[in-house]
């Protein structure tokens, strides 16, 4: 019984077919074809022409012979390579001399797929197919990409304009109290993350100094953070706690501010300086970012083992007290800042910090701070901190 072969019918819905080819008889043959197959055909008798009409019309499919005058076929599909707005146009190459060397020339310079000039109508038709279906899958992973980035913009500016809304939340450096003076950093990383720090002004001589800091990244950690700097206003703190001691302060927020359910919490160091007996009380909660640096040089790291915020509903935070002299200084800082990796995986370190702020010693604080930042930048090998850089440092004149 004799065998039969059925041409594969084109389902075209307005696909666009361009035939590059200086053989008119060749050209107008296959154009028919693909015509017939209901192929929306556009035709260029040279290479310069076909790219001209390329760029212009953005066909979905270019057919285009190897040997042609003023741009042969390879050199086509090198110029369509370089041009990031063709880059995803699909190419079928014919040719007379189908060699496995030939073919593999014109992949290298840019072509998908090769047709010879002696194939059937039937493999000329699946072909054409298949650089079609190709050119369809490209063109969805194009649109699928582009509102990805469209959404990725979106959420970007919706970023910017919450970690402005942090900032805004703030001290602002310079004279915070009688003898007082403070300098602050904040780098947000490049996801949004929850460092926060302030100032809450109990009285003339009676200062409230805290930063916190939100595990995880994100809005979420953001609004977080934001809810707790309100329970830390002075008000809010007179209402629930109605004491300006950092433990009660900071065992009162424990019952308020639970884990969530992903499990994140808080960490916070809250101090209170006593400007008239110069005496500064503070409690931590699984913060190990403050130190004292004495104006004798000796620089004592305060914090102690215990628990971040959320974990026990019924831990009790206690106070430590520590007296202050003219020229000492205050630095709660977030991890973020010594707690940055080098090109393998080493961590810059408290004590590399503590180094460089014995080395800096009397300086200005806003040089100690800068100094702290640009070496760290230059430890981490980039501008770009993985975490949240927030420090705030005081300085207690006694003026």
């Amino acid at each position: 019984m004799p065998s039969t072969s059925v041409e594969p019918t084109g389902q075209a819905t307005g696909q666009t077919v361009l035939i590059i080819d200086d053989e008119p008889t060749a050209r107008v043959a296959l154009a028919a074809r693909l015509k017939r197959l209901g192929y929306r055909v556009l035709q260029a008798d040279d290479g310069k022409a076909g790219l001209d009409m390329l760029r212009r019309e953005r066909p979905d499919l270019t057919i285009l012979d190897w040997m042609m005058p003023e741009m042969d076929g390879p050199s086509f599909c090198e110029m369509v390579r370089q041009d990031p707005a063709l880059l995803s146009s699909q190419i079928l190459m014919m040719t007379s001399n189908d060699q496995p060397e030939q073919i593999a020339e014109g992949l290298a310079r840019g072509a998908d797929d090769f047709l010879s000039k002696a194939a059937s109508k039937y493999e000329i038709t699946a072909r054409v197919q298949a650089g079609i279906r190709a050119a369809g899958l490209i063109k969805r992973l194009e649109d699928v990409t582009a509102e990805i980035r469209r959404k990725q913009d979106t959420l970007e500016r919706e970023l910017q304009s919450a970690a402005r809304y942090v900032e805004s939340l703030l001290p602002v450096s310079g004279t915070i109290g009688p003898g007082v003076e403070m300098v602050r950093v904040y780098r947000p990383s490049l996801g949004l993350g929850g460092d926060l720090f302030n100032v809450v002004p109990w009285n003339h001589d009676l200062l409230g100094l805290y930063l916190l800091d939100a595990s995880g990244h994100g809005v979420s950690p953001a609004l977080r953070s934001a809810s707790f700097a309100t329970f830390l206003r002075r008000e809010s703190l007179v209402r629930h706690v109605g004491s300006s001691d950092p433990g009660a302060i900071l065992t009162e927020a424990n019952k308020h501010f639970p884990l969530t359910e992903n499990g994140h919490y808080f960490t916070i160091v809250f101090a209170t300086l006593d400007i008239r007996s110069r005496t500064l009380s503070y409690a931590t909660a699984g913060h190990s970012g403050v130190f004292l640096h004495r104006r004798s040089g000796e620089i004592c790291w305060m914090a102690k083992p215990n628990l971040p915020l959320g974990f026990d509903p019924s831990t009790v935070y206690g106070t430590d007290v520590l007296t202050i002299e003219p020229g000492d200084r205050l630095y709660l800082l977030s991890d973020g800042l010594y707690e940055v990796p080098d090109a393998t995986g080493n961590l810059w370190g408290q004590d590399r910090l503590e180094e460089l702020v014995r080395t800096f010693g009397r300086r200005p604080l806003s040089e100690v701070l800068s100094g702290a930042v640009n070496e760290a930048v230059h430890w981490l090998g980039h501008e770009q901190f993985p975490d949240d850089v927030a420090v705030m440092a005081v300085e207690f004149t006694g003026c």
